[in-house]
């Protein structure tokens, strides 16, 4: 591993700086010319001999001063090519320095630059390697992790001394060189550096001396396992992941014998595992996951005995795990997503560093080894989707190390073992599908960290206990289909941190906790086929996250409370069979329902004509009182019901009109009689500018009115506001937190009132405000009072990419219109990414967050989810952001949110670009969306062109499948296997399809 000695306080050798040559330009060629007119002038007389050795020490001073000079210049040159954020960096150099008391720069003992070490110092720029390569003692050069650009120039094949050389995690483009000629290089690292084409293999058969060799995650052209590198006897490191490599591991891959690492994963491998890997005594990781390996784990595999981490996931591997037998130094063990079969070895539960194990997703049987864990504890376990049976074992959680254990959709039986109530770093415990049994002991219910819980479909009973009030990590708790008794504890309230409850098909009984109002992150409550009694609680109207409720199957008796109208994301509400009462609260038709069932209960009364349709028809059946005026099959209200009703109505208006001009009377006579009358004024609105504006912000208050209303969002409504200059602006009305008055947009006032500031609007300020850039959307300003917020944006006339791919107003795009859309929107993102003072994770990326401008150029927009990273892309939230077909597989597994849940979407719109299909359709089957029907039909090349869309010209079809393969490595099951949005913007650029046809988009009638 190589050492960034980049410290100027190093002991250095001392270099002369009283140059008796002021000029400081004297070449060396006039040394040997004044030594020969020393010479002639009988300088060197007998009898004078100490003159010899002083003209000698001052002759070889000024040839070291002159060197050093020459030195210079080729790093100032590198510096004025490059600069960075970090003051720091050069500050020392400077011509008053020498340049080994340069930051970053190691001189040798004679005084000569032999290293320059300047990795993770915010770089920009393009690198002088001509100019560089002048330094004749340079050995080292350490450039990894910065931003450099440009490409890497034919200038390096000059760095012929060069033993070191590390440019990885940069943005360089274009292809390398031919590197033969750095036949000293020991170390070579490239990795992630932007690179691309084809890369010059054959150079390594000069590049004998070489130890450390990482090229991966690279765009580089395809090629076959590159023979050369299996000559490099000396390779102890070899890193070739994601670099487009087909073909078989060739046999000779074991004649590397001091090999400790060979990474090939996430490349396009295919056959079967050489057997001579086997001879790799050395080997301590070998990753070959997400590639197309078919048979057996070879024979001799297990002579590996120095293996640490196995990864060989996503293969279509097959046979028993026998010859992992005698892994004994196992730490990581990942085979997960293959078709491996038999028993897990028993001799596993025996390795004492078996911390990791993931297998699911395979045809195992038998049981786990029951002393899997008992020597130090297991800190991650999956092995779902099996056959397995047999007990839990009971020693995962020693030493509390366990972050997650899945076994759903197993065979698994018993109980939980006693020892888990132990787990406290248990995050994630998945134990769905089995044939578990018994009462879960209760200090599981209250376990700090625990984030899911899920024991859906097994057979467990008893009550859950009062120590849930302790889970305050606890986001989803998924527990139908089990034989749970008893009431909800109040405790439950406690557990504010609840996203989902599931507890339908138990026999769960008493009532609903009347303060579940408590719960404010709750986006799913399922209690149906219980049997819960008492009214449904009108503080369920408080849960302003949630999404769905389903409390079907119940004896719930009262009315259905009006608050429930005020859910501002309720999108299926299922009371059915139940022995609820009264009417049908109007406040229903504010919401937007796709499901509504008030089924076989005991309502009457009038069905609110908003509901009156066909799609919610079978929602009111069994309701033998209810009526309406235009839903066939329902008796028509009587007229005098109706006379009565509208009586009762008017009566209410008009004391509620009379009271509110009494109210209005009286606090007028208040104003005035103590001089505070403050009629509503432009001076109250408090305007904040992000742009320069033209217009008066009262002229965008009077456009917020019905009929300007041109589409609803997750996070409020969008009216298009156009003033008297004719200008047009998008105009944003943010969802309060006041959500009963939703219902009316009647008037201006109704929909600016607000109560408490909302997170999704300072989410978009926040975002929005500092932002530049063509691609992103353009906030002009922001205007807010005490009671209301508006955001003013640019127009954009075509509407999003949603509309204009799967909506009535469908246009047909040329590949050049989707391909432009494609790029521009990657630029929006990664400009978020890696653009911003801190990065931006959008967290809602999809086809109809994309909006088109008149010249069809996208703008990334609805920024109401976006969250600015304070410390990193570590950081993360148990609150579930996107929208279901974008979201990325780690939800199920994981609340993390990071740049690459932005990747993962963004894959999904470009599959969406490419194919015309949306996220979810019907001929996907059911669970399954649009990145399984792509991954499933791509890797024949006949039925991959069959998955671009048939509106796209035949010419074309190449280059949207280019596009379409860089959506499968965004949409990759492991985040870090996806790229950066930095290195998907490059990989788009290199499929432009270089056309100068004219872009033509017409409309479908």
């Amino acid at each position: 591993m190589h050492v960034d000695h980049s410290s100027p306080s190093e002991t250095k050798p001392k270099i002369p700086t009283d140059n008796p040559f002021p000029s400081g330009h004297l070449t060396l060629t006039l040394i040997p010319l004044l030594a020969a007119r020393m010479f002639a002038g009988g300088i060197f007389r007998f009898g004078s001999p100490p003159i010899i050795p002083s003209t000698l020490l001052f002759l070889c001073l000024v040839a070291s001063s002159l060197s050093l000079s020459d030195e210079l210049q080729p790093l100032f040159k590198f510096k004025s090519s490059v600069h960075s954020s970090n003051a720091n960096v050069f500050h020392s150099w400077t011509q008053a320095n020498s340049p080994c008391q340069f930051t970053g720069i190691i001189c040798n003992s004679k005084g000569f630059v032999s290293e320059i070490n300047l990795s993770q110092k915010q770089l920009e720029g393009t690198i002088p390697f001509d100019s560089l390569c002048d330094l004749p003692s340079l050995e080292k050069i350490s450039f990894g992790t910065n931003l450099l650009n440009g490409t890497i120039s034919e200038g390096l094949r000059k760095c012929t001394n060069l033993k070191y050389l590390d440019l990885g995690n940069n943005s360089f483009t274009g292809a390398v060189p031919d590197l033969s000629t750095l036949h000293k290089l020991e170390y070579l690292s490239l990795n992630a550096s932007g690179i691309s084409g084809v890369f010059p293999w054959k150079s390594f058969e000069n590049l004998t001396r070489l130890q450390f060799l990482s090229l991966g995650d690279n765009l580089l052209d395809k090629t076959p396992f590159p023979l050369e590198v299996l000559k490099l006897e000396k390779l102890y490191w070899l890193y070739l992941t994601n670099c487009s490599i087909t073909g078989n591991i060739p046999l000779g891959i074991g004649n590397l014998t001091l090999l400790q690492n060979l990474e090939l994963s996430d490349n396009l491998l295919s056959g079967e595992i050489p057997a001579d890997i086997g001879k790799l005594p050395r080997l301590w990781q070998l990753e070959l996951y997400d590639n197309y390996f078919t048979g057996k784990i070879p024979v001799g595999f297990g002579n590996l005995t120095s293996l640490v981490n196995f990864d060989a996931s996503d293969n279509q591997l097959e046979g028993d795990l026998s010859e992992l037998r005698s892994l004994t130094k196992l730490a990581s063990l990942q085979l997960f997503l293959n078709q491996f079969s038999g028993e897990i070895p028993k001799e596993l539960g025996d390795f004492k560093n078996l911390t990791e194990l993931s297998l699911y997703s395979n045809k195992l049987t038998g049981p786990l080894p029951q002393k899997l864990g008992s020597w130090v504890g297991m800190t991650y376990v999956d092995v779902s989707d099996n056959s397995l049976a047999g007990p839990i074992p009971p020693h995962l959680c020693k030493n509390s190390r366990i972050e997650e254990l899945a076994i759903l959709n197993n065979s698994f039986i018993g109980t939980i073992p006693e020892t888990y109530v132990y787990c406290t770093s248990l995050a994630r415990f998945r134990l769905s599908r089995n044939s578990l049994s018994g009462v879960v002991p209760s200090g599981i219910w209250g376990l700090p960290n625990l984030e899911l819980f899920d024991l859906e479909m097994n057979q467990f009973e008893g009550p859950l206990t009062s120590d849930i009030a302790k889970a305050k990590s606890l986001a989803q708790l998924l527990l139908s289909n089990n034989k749970f008794s008893g009431e909800l504890p109040l405790e439950i309230l406690e557990a504010s941190s609840l996203v989902s409850i599931q507890l339908s098909s138990n026999q769960i009984s008493g009532r609903i906790p009347e303060s579940i109002g408590k719960l404010k992150k709750l986006t799913s409550l399922a209690l149906n086929g219980n049997n819960l009694s008492g009214i449904v609680p009108d503080s369920i109207g408080s849960c302003t996250s949630l999404n769905e409720i389903n409390l079907a199957g119940n004896s719930l008796s009262g009315v259905i409370p009006t608050s429930i109208g005020s859910l501002p994301t309720l999108n299926s509400l299922n009371f059915s069979s139940n022995k609820l009462s009264g009417e049908i609260p109007f406040s229903l038709s504010s919401l937007r329902l796709s499901l509504l069932d008030l089924s076989n209960n005991q309502l009457f009364g009038s069905i609110p004509e908003p509901l009156a349709i066909s799609a919610f028809k079978d929602g009111f059946m069994g309701n033998p009182e209810l009526c309406s005026q235009t839903l066939k099959g329902f008796r028509p209200c009587s007229m005098e019901s109706s006379s009565s009703r509208r009586l009762r109505n008017l009566l209410v208006c008009f004391v509620a009109v009379a009271m509110v001009l009494l109210g209005a009377c009286f606090l007028f006579t208040k104003l005035r009689l103590n001089k505070f009358e403050k009629p509503l004024k432009t001076a109250s609105w408090d305007v904040k500018q992000y742009h320069v504006l033209s217009f008066n912000e009262n002229e965008i208050i009077e456009g917020i009115k019905a009929e300007n209303l041109i589409g609803k969002g997750g996070s409020g409504n969008v009216y298009r506001v156009v003033l008297k200059s004719g200008a047009e602006f998008a105009v944003k009305h943010i969802w309060t937190s006041n959500l009963s008055e939703r219902g009316s947009c009647r008037s201006t006032s109704a929909m600016l009132r607000r109560t408490s500031w909302s997170p999704e609007y300072d989410a978009e300020v926040a975002t929005l405000s500092s932002i530049r850039h063509v691609n992103v959307v353009k906030l002009y300003c922001s205007i807010t009072s005490e009671d209301s917020s508006l955001l003013v944006y640019e127009f954009l006339p075509n509407g999003s990419l949603w509309d204009r791919l799967h909506t009535c107003k469908k246009t047909q795009m040329g590949w050049e219109v989707r391909y432009d859309i494609a790029l521009g929107a990657a630029r929006g993102l990664e400009y978020l990414h890696h653009g911003c003072d801190r990065p931006v994770i959008h967290r809602d990326v999809k086809s109809s967050n994309i909006l088109l401008d008149e010249q069809w150029k996208p703008r990334i927009a609805d920024f109401g989810l976006a969250k600015i990273l304070q410390g990193g892309a570590g950081n993360w939230t148990n609150v579930i952001a996107g929208t279901l077909g974008y979201i990325p597989p780690e939800y199920a597994y994981t609340c993390k949110v990071t740049e690459k849940s932005d990747v993962y979407s963004f894959g999904v719109v470009l599959m969406e670009l490419v194919t015309g299909k949306r996220p979810l359709e019907p001929e996907f089957d059911e669970n399954h969306d649009i990145v399984y029907w792509v991954c499933s039909n791509i890797r024949s090349k006949e039925d991959a062109l069959e998955l671009v869309d048939p509106t796209i010209p035949k010419h074309f079809k190449g280059e949207a499948m280019k596009v379409l393969r860089i959506a499968t490595l965004c949409t990759g099951r492991i985040p870090a296997s996806r790229p950066s949005m930095r290195m998907l913007v490059q990989m788009l650029e290199e499929a432009d399809p270089f056309t100068t046809s004219r872009m033509i988009v017409t409309n479908d009638g």
